[in-house]
């Protein structure tokens, strides 16, 4: 079921599918809710009820330029489904997202998986090859007029393949997807919203992640996610880190049949929740 939610400077466009203990499917900033195609009906079939939408200036959702809370948008989207709690699965930005939200809100949220996720405040640094590559990122971010068809093949190649991976190393569909996500972010009049970080930021909070916390980090991904994936099982009291071989960072549409797996065997033993 396709629905929509308002919140204040803007509209959500979201689906739930299925019965039983909820589960909010964040998605990365290279996607839009589609990403997790594959991966919804595997939850469905598990047992779960598996909602998504797309994020504020992703795929059919649109805001203003006003500031609006992230977690705050998670908590819209269940309260317009009547949910009191939810386990919450983020790709990416999608997991900077979960984390955020079940630190500010922990009596909403009953476990999270972050998918290749990021970390706010966390910090790193690159490999060299990985440092060519955002650095050519900044530069088309730079100019005036910036080349969404490079942003996106340049997507490709650190989200997609995985840095120094083959070029087309993934299947045509999924590069099909982050390509037109990314070109569609691009487009004119499209508008991003202005995000309010958590304060303070994540990565000084983790011990207040209370609930389990499962980091699945795919082989071919940045040296940054590998290094959130450990500070995160090594930091938040109730964590793990999982890597799965053969994958870059779009988790879900590369291996959705592993995360399923992977999501149901964390998610099993806790007391079911609605």
């Amino acid at each position: 079921m396709t629905f929509e939610v308002e919140v204040p400077g803007g509209r959500l466009v979201a689906d739930d599918a299925g019965s039983g203990p909820p589960i909010v499917l964040l998605h990365a900033g290279v996607a839009d809710m589609t990403s997790w195609d594959d991966l919804v009906p595997r939850l469905v079939d598990a047992g779960y009820r598996a909602v998504r939408y797309d994020g504020r200036g992703f795929g059919a959702s649109v805001t203003a330029d006003v500031a609006f809370s992230n977690r705050a948008d998670v908590l819209a989207v269940l309260d317009a489904l009547g949910i009191g709690r939810a386990a919450l699965v983020g790709n990416s930005r999608g997991g900077h997202i979960a984390i955020d939200t079940a630190i500010e809100f922990p009596g909403r949220i009953v476990a999270v998986v972050g998918v290749g996720a990021g970390l706010g405040g966390f910090d790193h640094p690159p490999t060299d090859r990985e440092r060519e590559l955002f650095d050519e990122y900044e530069r088309i971010e730079a100019a005036d007029a910036p080349d969404a068809e490079a942003a996106a093949e340049l997507a490709l190649r650190i989200w997609v393949d995985g840095p120094g991976q083959p070029d087309g190393r993934v299947p045509e569909p999924i590069r099909r997807h982050v390509h037109d996500a990314v070109v569609a972010s691009y487009e004119p009049g499209r508008d991003a919203g202005q995000p309010i970080p958590l304060d303070p930021l994540a990565n000084e909070r983790l011990d207040e992640l209370r609930c389990p916390a499962l980091a699945v980090v795919g082989e071919y991904d940045t040296s940054f996610i590998h290094a959130v994936g450990r500070h995160i099982a090594e930091a938040a009291p109730d964590a793990r880190e999982v890597e799965l071989p053969g994958v870059a960072h779009m988790v879900g549409m590369e291996a959705p049949d592993r995360l399923a797996e992977l999501i149901v065997e964390f998610l099993d033993p806790l007391e079911p929740w609605a």
